[in-house]
């Protein structure tokens, strides 16, 4: 098991990925640098190679397919996830290394938002989609991570072990936040600088097609995390609409003793029904959540062990 393994997921960065490995092997040379490439038609691989990394490989397109592989297949005690588009500097690596090895954090998030961010991005829709990303998170789920969408964590042998990746692509991130949210883990966010892409260096995150992608996944979680919450609100907007449609007749009623609009009543009636029907299925999906909790608890104390013998041998 490595102490600390550096991961960098790789499409297409030859332009980059030299100096990204080089810097991480200044700053902690102790360390094992992972480059994961994902289909790379430029000289990517070769030039990891040359820099000393360890190169392996996922044919499945998607960041989250390539995450998905990394986590699978290495075991470390802290485990740095970077970009290999030079983006974040390695400097702060330490820092996020000693949250996880020494005050026993899960997962750190590099902050980009409350540093640089805004100034050096220059696509002013993925500004607007992080700060909207981010505050719908916050919001939602009763957190404060600063920066959902940053590619700069560490992480746990527990996290990693315990993360089951479901995302495909640049989604991932939104996961990752908002499973460590809800799996009571302990997160630290620290502020960390960023740079844009050097010249030539392109983006492959779509500012549209994966924005859309990224509020279905915290539309998706919302509902699987927090049934009762989601549920609970359809069934609450239904039983509003039964009563706007139900109220007039029944004032209708009291003055005249007689129900001539009983279509309408028959619709307040089933609207009534469906609500109660939804707030049944967030009473029991909540119930298979709690379930679901403990069992998770149960698997990391089976991590915690296999973590320990790992390191007495």
């Amino acid at each position: 098991m490595d102490k600390i393994a550096i991961l960098i997921p790789c499409y297409n960065e030859g332009k980059t990925i030299e100096k990204v490995i080089l810097d991480w092997k200044h700053e902690l040379p102790d360390a094992v640098i992972y480059v994961y490439d994902n289909n790379s038609t430029d000289q990517t691989v070769e030039l990891a190679k040359r820099a000393g990394a360890v190169v392996r490989y996922e044919y499945q397109q998607g960041k989250g397919n390539v995450i998905r592989r990394m986590f699978r297949e290495i075991d470390a005690e802290c485990y740095i996830m970077v970009d290999g588009d030079d983006t974040y500097p390695a400097k702060d690596g330490k820092r996020m290394a000693e949250l996880i090895l020494e005050k026993k954090a899960d997962m750190v998030v590099g902050d980009r938002l409350s540093s640089t961010y805004f100034q050096e991005n220059k696509r002013p829709f993925h500004n607007f989609g992080n700060s909207l990303v981010r505050s719908s998170i916050n919001h939602l789920f009763h957190t404060d991570i600063r920066d959902i969408m940053t590619g700069f964590r560490s992480f746990s042998f527990l996290f990693v072990k315990s993360f089951p990746v479901l995302s495909k692509g640049f989604e991932i991130e939104t996961e990752m936040s908002i499973h460590a949210v809800e799996k009571n883990m302990k997160i630290e966010n620290i502020i960390i600088e960023y740079r844009d892409r050097p010249k030539g260096s392109f983006s492959k995150l779509n500012t549209y097609s994966d924005g859309i992608k990224v509020i279905k996944t915290i539309f998706r979680l919302y509902k699987n995390y927090r049934p009762m919450n989601f549920f609970g609100g359809i069934s609450l907007i239904l039983l509003l609409l039964s009563g706007i449609l139900f109220l007039p007749v029944l004032f209708q009623y009291f003055h005249t003793g007689l129900v001539p609009n009983f279509p309408t009543l028959i619709v307040s009636g089933f609207i009534a029904l469906t609500a109660v029907l939804f707030f049944l299925i967030g009473l029991i999906l909540s119930t298979v959540v709690e379930k679901d909790r403990q069992q998770y608890e149960f698997r990391l104390q089976v991590l915690e062990q296999v973590l320990k013998n790992d390191k007495t041998f």
